[in-house]
């Protein structure tokens, strides 16, 4: 019998981290009656089958009439195993002009299965020796932090303060870690209604971060995966990518919510340059390309071309095609913290109201675990994230998050109702 035991196997396996997202799916899976205001994902009625079918279509002209693909050409490009930085790299790059004013050789653009192996490429890249490690601003996606595990990166917290990033503790958080001979490689940081906390940036902060890069010879890692979804009124803000003139910044870009998150496909733009002993230079884009050929190989053909049929249908800019969604997320962020305010008006708890995005942070005077998740989900019927997945350590954390995008207003009543029931109760 080959039995084996965990602490034969990597030490991420037993890390809290990598256990968290197929905790919660458990969950909603467990309790699928109950009221999910946990599901970051993106809003479902507008998918249609019959799109994924123009989508190919359209991708399919493309390659004859914009790059003069023959038919083999065509159906080499779309069934076999192909390039493996990807195939919609001049797709993305327009795209990101258009919404995001953001110029960038397309050969600096790696086409990934989904933002998540971006991550994994740019820290396996990063992580060159045992006194390397990443900061994150805190409270972080658990995403980047499970990534960190698996390369075997120590990742340090830097406060979010109210204003996304508090600039002081990250000089500090530097310093610190130099003076004990570690060497801070990077900084991730979710600019635009980030996730959990649905904080953001303002113009002068996300200047005074760049510089700050600049002074303390950081890289930034912009994720930003909700930078389209402002709230109504908002005005969106340049990304840090479109302010960067230095290359300080490796961009993380996803279409999971913006076009779809079934078809898996994200990117990174790594425009640094690399030198060689040589003394020749490259693209960090194409150092990132020699992991992924190990990792994945290439990023399904299918998915990209369903993506760029996407984009190509709405002129490479996603800005316009998700007028609909965006509405639908206003408005349902409105719901809940106007909802939140109806059902408490005498400040026992507070919340964040964030200017756009997906999330919600509600803080309450008692612990929030895991527990008291199952509890809420199995007799109050309400789903909801417990901050404390997206903190390292083990303190106490008295804060949960509740997501706006998968539901409708008539839910969203429903689940304030119920969760209303279960704070109260516990008050």
């Amino acid at each position: 019998m080959a039995d084996l035991n965990v602490a034969d196997l990597h030490g991420s396996l037993t890390d809290r981290a990598l256990n968290s997202m197929n905790f919660l799916n458990e969950v909603a899976n467990h309790y699928p009656d109950a009221i999910s205001l946990a599901a970051g994902r993106p809003y479902e009625e507008f998918y249609a089958l019959e799109d994924l079918h123009g989508y190919l279509d359209t991708f399919g002209q493309y390659l004859r009439e914009e790059l003069g693909y023959d038919e083999a050409g065509v159906r080499r490009t779309i069934f076999q195993y192909g390039r493996t930085k990807g195939i919609i790299h001049p797709l993305i790059a327009r795209n990101l002009v258009a919404d995001e004013g953001i110029t960038v050789d397309p050969d600096a653009v790696v086409v990934t299965v989904g933002c998540q192996e971006a991550m994994v490429l740019v820290l396996r890249a990063l992580r060159a020796a045992p006194a390397d490690v990443l900061l994150a601003v805190s409270p972080a996606y658990v995403g980047i932090t499970g990534a960190a595990r698996l390369v075997d990166l120590p990742v340090l917290p830097v406060a979010g303060g109210n204003g996304g990033v508090d600039l002081d503790d990250l000089v500090a958080v530097v310093k610190r870690a130099r003076a004990e001979g570690l060497r801070p490689r990077a900084c991730y940081v979710m600019p635009d209604f980030a996730n959990p906390s649905g904080l953001s940036l303002d113009l002068e902060t996300r200047q005074r971060l760049l510089a700050l890069a600049a002074s303390e010879d950081l890289l930034l890692l912009e994720d930003n995966p909700y930078g389209l979804f402002p709230a109504a009124g908002v005005e969106r803000l340049p990304t840090l990518k479109a302010l960067d003139t230095e290359r300080r910044v490796i961009y993380l870009g996803s279409f999971a919510k913006t076009a779809l998150p079934g078809a898996r496909v994200g990117y990174v733009v790594a425009d640094q340059t690399v030198a060689s002993p040589d003394g020749s230079e490259g693209l960090l884009a194409d150092e990132l390309s020699k992991i992924k050929s190990m990792l994945t190989v290439n990023t399904s053909a299918v998915a990209q071309a369903i993506i760029g049929g996407k984009l190509l249908q709405n002129d490479c800019s996603l800005v316009a095609a998700s007028t609909r969604e965006r509405k639908i997320y206003a408005e349902n962020l409105q719901a809940i913290t106007d909802g939140l305010a109806a059902r408490f008006p005498a400040g026992e708890v507070s919340w964040t109201v964030p200017s756009g995005g997906f999330f919600v942070v509600v803080t309450v005077p008692f612990l929030v675990d895991d527990a008291l998740l199952e509890k809420s989900a199995h007799e109050y019927g309400v789903l909801w994230t417990p901050m404390h997945h997206f903190y390292d350590g083990d303190a106490p954390i008295h804060a949960l998050r509740l997501s706006c995008s998968s539901v409708t207003p008539a839910q969203i009543e429903v689940g304030l109702d119920r969760l209303a029931a279960l704070i109260k109760d516990h008050l």
